[in-house]
């Protein structure tokens, strides 16, 4: 069927349903309050799981679904009704149990796509079915557009443009939200065992600041004033931690003005955490039980099976590399915190690589995902980055020109990042200036001087360790999909 020949029929239908919505009001509600459910769809099938055909359980149910298929065979009808997990019971709708004019309702109102109440019998079909043998039926939306072909995939389009639809038809959409859930209860499980607590910092700002991303910006009316909406809640967790919170973390929602690919959301979910006393190396080891505590709780192993079958291994202690060394063997050329910027520069040029900001730390990051980036497989932390792409972590303890900070890349792409923090009031400052050196260059990434962050830490941040990961790249890790898929309503243009 063609786009136009579809979108025909669709409207055709809708006034067909319409008119039976019409004759559903005549007759009482098309749209009740409520109906007198017993039990799910889920439960019987958990509680009925194998019977012979022709078993009559002796317990009499009222479930509601969806319609999801229809079979009408005169004086017998089926219908197939799916719960929100995607459960599924058949109801029969049989003359000598309803009588002629429920029966005669029932063929005439009810459409594929309605929200069905039935009450009646638990029984097994002459196939073996566990099936509703209905004496009661009540509609409890009527559903005036029709379902999608459930026999054919959706469009990535409108799965993403339409979730609701995907939830319906897909069970792999069904399983994300599932999985999400699942991964997101066991992180605060996991900060719960290690004595953590869980807080909430704004979302509406004065000023950028936590990250090096573009903002969105808005304004209040009311305090006349621009604002910025949170590209991270790094400024403000560390705040609590001068205060003496010292095990804390945040599961929240961050906005960033970049372009949407396979692994980047203008809208997305982050989880980041503070411990005192804790640095880097600590960090990276929180993070590793927090995930491997995740495919745990979404999938029951540290073996991950994707949607789409593929196995991936989270399990065993994660591999630890360094940047610069790593880098010089993957190019064959010795390159260090000290090689002279032309080089770094003739390099990427010979490569036709393209550096966003002409500043010595990002063409060494740019050279290590050209080289080593694409070798990495199992999950491993890329430690000790430059100084000058790490303006809120601390310098390197024993090796001068770069700071203590970790990537975590799991499957070619960047999940997670850990700091040992920079609890310097003094460096802090400097680091600032140099950062609005480069926002007053044009640097739209580029954070500003934040003075009253400044004055909380000249109160005293102690050793501090953080870690900053992504919610929506943790589902990417534990389903396979890309970052559209795990999330459930993402912003398409």
């Amino acid at each position: 069927m063609t786009d136009a020949a579809e979108a025909t029929d669709t409207v055709e239908q809708r006034e067909v349903r319409l008119g039976k919505r019409q004759r559903l009001l005549e007759q009482g509600e098309a749209y009740p309050v409520g109906v007198p459910v017993t039990t799910t769809i889920g439960s019987l099938r958990e509680r009925f799981p194998e019977l012979e055909p022709d078993t009559r359980t002796g317990e009499r149910a009222g479930v509601a679904g969806r319609v999801v298929h229809l079979r009408n065979t005169g004086k017998l009808c089926f219908a197939a009704l799916q719960s929100g997990d995607g459960s599924r019971i058949q109801a029969m709708v049989a003359l000598d149990s309803v009588g002629d004019t429920s029966l005669a309702d029932f063929k005439a109102l009810v459409d594929l796509g309605d929200q069905l109440f039935v009450a009646g019998d638990v029984i097994t079909s002459r196939r073996g079915e566990l099936s509703i043998q209905v004496d009661e039926w009540r509609i409890a939306a009527k559903a005036l557009l029709p379902l999608p072909n459930l026999h054919s995939e959706l469009s990535e389009e409108t799965r993403v443009r339409s979730r609701y639809l995907d939830l319906i038809v897909r069970p792999e959409a069904r399983r994300m939200v599932h999985a999400r859930a699942a991964a997101v209860s066991s992180l605060r499980a996991t900060f719960a065992r290690r004595g953590f607590i869980e807080l909430e910092t704004p979302m509406l700002q004065t000023q950028q600041g936590g990250a090096s991303a573009r903002p969105f910006r808005t304004a209040s009316r009311a305090y006349d004033t621009d604002l910025f909406l949170r590209i991270a809640p790094e400024l403000f967790l560390k705040r609590a931690a001068v205060g003496g919170l010292e095990r804390i973390f945040e599961i929240n929602r961050n906005f960033r003005d970049e372009n949407p690919d396979a692994t980047h959301s203008p809208e997305f979910a982050m989880l980041e955490a503070y411990e005192a006393y804790s640095d880097y190396q600590g960090m990276a080891d929180l993070t590793q039980e927090l995930v491997q505590q995740s495919a745990l709780a979404a999938g029951g192993s540290e073996q991950i099976e994707w949607f789409d079958g593929t196995r991936f291994d989270v399990g065993g202690t994660w591999d630890r590399i360094s940047m610069y060394p790593s880098l010089s063997e993957a190019s064959g050329i010795e390159i260090t915190p000290e090689t002279p910027l032309s080089e770094l520069v003739a390099l990427t040029d010979r490569l036709e690589i393209e550096v966003p900001h002409p500043i010595r730390g990002k063409y060494v990051e740019e050279l290590w995902e050209h080289f080593v980036k694409k070798t990495l497989e199992r999950p491993t932390f890329v430690m000790d980055f430059p100084v000058d792409t790490s303006p809120l972590v601390r310098d390197h303890r024993s090796i001068p020109g770069v700071v203590e900070k970790w990537d975590l890349y799991v499957h070619g792409f960047e999940l997670a990042t850990g700091y040992s923090e920079l609890a310097d009031p003094v460096i802090q400052r400097q680091r600032f200036v140099e950062q609005a050196a480069l926002a007053a260059q044009g640097d739209p990434e580029a954070m500003r001087i934040d003075e009253d962050f400044l004055r909380a830490l000249e109160f005293g941040l102690p050793p501090t360790g953080g870690m900053g990961m992504g919610i929506d790249r943790l589902l990417m890790v534990l389903t396979g999909e890309n970052i559209r898929e795990t999330i459930l309503f993402p912003l398409v243009k």
